[in-house]
């Protein structure tokens, strides 16, 4: 039995090595092909082309479904994911309530007449906060990824969680991270400035960044762990955020924004704060003027921060650094610099209006362009997802999808830099990924993520799309047990 096993596993890898030998050595062959442009749209617009949306498309066209995905609010969700979402006990509690009850549970440890039964029910009860919110919030960002109608939206959620990275295992983060992550998906697609605010004053951020420490040193505030600036989110936010790299701004106004936002802190309990925790202390807010990227910050508190944002979120560098990631995510890891202008000047247009920006990348010249289709080679995370979808899996098994993302080096909400994962092929394609890619595709296609689901081969096709002729070649000589894994494992399930 063992060796029956060895022998399948080695021909699933010597199949799916000759279709990335097809694909990578014969260009001209290849050049011929391209997917029609309806499917092009819905590979960049979704997670994974499923019948359900070819059906729509079908009865109302592509347009309006473009237009249906740039208005999330009006879609009405799945039901399959508000019952699994429902079944999540944490991810709707506010995160200072959960607090609280972790710093009440921490209080009760310290009683000495707890019996030894009794410490350890409050330690698994503590571990479930610490632990198990995070994983909630996991298991509810994948379910939305799968499930959810409203595609583009959760699509987006991946873009600006990266773009705005928080990495949940730092100081007490896991505990805001779902909640974090919904303000993001709220904003998704409307303004870029309110975006950016709701990301400013989210503890989440705060936590992870060090901003809750951030204190002028003369201030009244100056004692204990809170010492003086601290400029890693200044840094952050105009290097990462907004202006990028090359936004032309110095180390001066890095030192002065970390000034601007002295006092921007967590008030875990929320006694003090607004109901996410988030907390001005004027205490230890730096009361002096300031010059910030040229403009005059009169003291103002809290104002200030928010003066920055505005200046920061209508600055042409950030419309260019906002629309060069863009453009690469959706179009081309080179993006062409005529589809970053055009979105540059339509950022600075519309006020920074994000769904206007998507529609103007969705209709350009360069998206449509079928030299792009096909170009992108899927994040692990985009993977993974895009295979459930295909498959059409019923009731997937996520802490299984969580254990592939590992394998893959992209757990979700644990990327350390704040970079947040990149979305090239340089990052992600190397020899051993495509194993491990073609390993799991084999255990998808074996009923891993639902024993008691079978793939049905022509609905992968179907939603796949345009296959290459090297990969229908080599899949029509093997056995129909082994076709569905590879054609998850082909080249054309890995780009979109």
């Amino acid at each position: 039995m063992m060796r029956q096993k060895l022998h399948h596993w080695a021909f699933i890898l010597i199949c799916g090595s000759i279709l990335w030998l097809g694909w990578v050595f014969q260009p001209e062959a290849n050049s011929e092909l391209s997917q029609p442009r309806i499917m092009h749209i819905l590979e960049r617009i979704s997670f994974g082309i499923t019948s359900e949306q070819m059906q729509q498309v079908k009865a109302n066209g592509i347009e309006a479904y473009i237009q249906s995905q740039l208005n999330p609010q009006l879609i009405p969700e799945s039901p399959q994911l508000s019952k699994y979402l429902a079944k999540l006990d944490l991810i709707n509690q506010e995160p200072t309530k959960l607090y609280k009850t972790l710093i009440s549970n921490n209080k009760k440890l310290r009683n000495q007449k707890l019996t030894a039964q009794q410490q350890e029910k409050i330690k698994q009860q503590n571990k479930k906060l610490n632990t198990q919110t995070r994983q909630q919030a996991t298991e509810a960002r994948l379910a939305r990824a799968i499930y959810s109608s409203r595609q583009l939206q959760e699509v987006m959620v991946d873009f600006w969680f990266n773009h705005f990275n928080v990495f949940a295992a730092k100081r007490g983060t896991s505990l805001w991270i779902n909640n974090y992550e919904n303000d993001i998906r709220t904003n998704a697609l409307g303004n870029f400035r309110d975006l950016l605010g709701v990301t400013a004053s989210h503890p989440a951020m705060l936590l992870y960044l060090d901003n809750d420490l951030n204190t002028a040193p003369n201030s009244p505030g100056a004692k204990g762990q809170f010492k003086g600036l601290n400029e890693n989110y200044a840094r952050e936010l105009m290097e990462l955020h907004t202006l990028g790299v090359d936004g032309g701004y110095t180390q001066n106004d890095i030192v002065t924004l970390a000034r601007i936002f002295t006092g921007w802190g967590v008030d875990r309990q929320g006694k003090k704060g607004d109901k996410n925790g988030f907390f001005f202390n004027n205490n230890r807010h730096d009361q002096g003027e300031k010059v910030f990227l040229g403009h005059k910050i009169t003291p103002s508190g809290v104002e200030e921060g928010k003066k920055a944002l505005d200046i920061l979120a209508t600055h042409p560098a950030t419309a260019h650094f906002i629309s060069y990631k863009l453009a690469q995510y959706f179009v081309a890891d080179q993006p062409p610099s005529s589809l970053v202008d055009l979105l540059s000047e339509k950022f600075l247009d519309s006020n920074g209006d994000i769904k206007a920006i998507l529609d103007t990348l969705i209709h350009s010249q360069e998206f449509n362009d079928p030299k792009y289709y096909n170009q992108k080679f899927k994040t692990p995370y985009q993977y993974v997802i895009s295979l459930a979808r295909m498959g059409e899996i019923k009731q997937p098994n996520f802490k299984r999808i969580k254990g592939m993302l590992g394998q893959l080096s992209m757990p979700i909400y644990m990327c350390v830099p704040p970079t947040g994962y990149k979305n090239t092929q340089e990052a992600w394609l190397n020899p051993q990924a495509m194993l491990q890619r073609i390993s799991l595709a084999t255990a998808i296609a074996n009923g891993t993520l639902n024993r008691d689901y079978s793939l049905e081969y022509q609905q992968l096709e179907n939603n796949l799309g345009v296959i290459s002729q090297q990969t229908k070649e080599v899949i029509a000589k093997t056995s129909p047990k082994l076709r569905s894994a590879l054609i998850l494992g082909s080249p054309e399930a890995m780009y979109r």
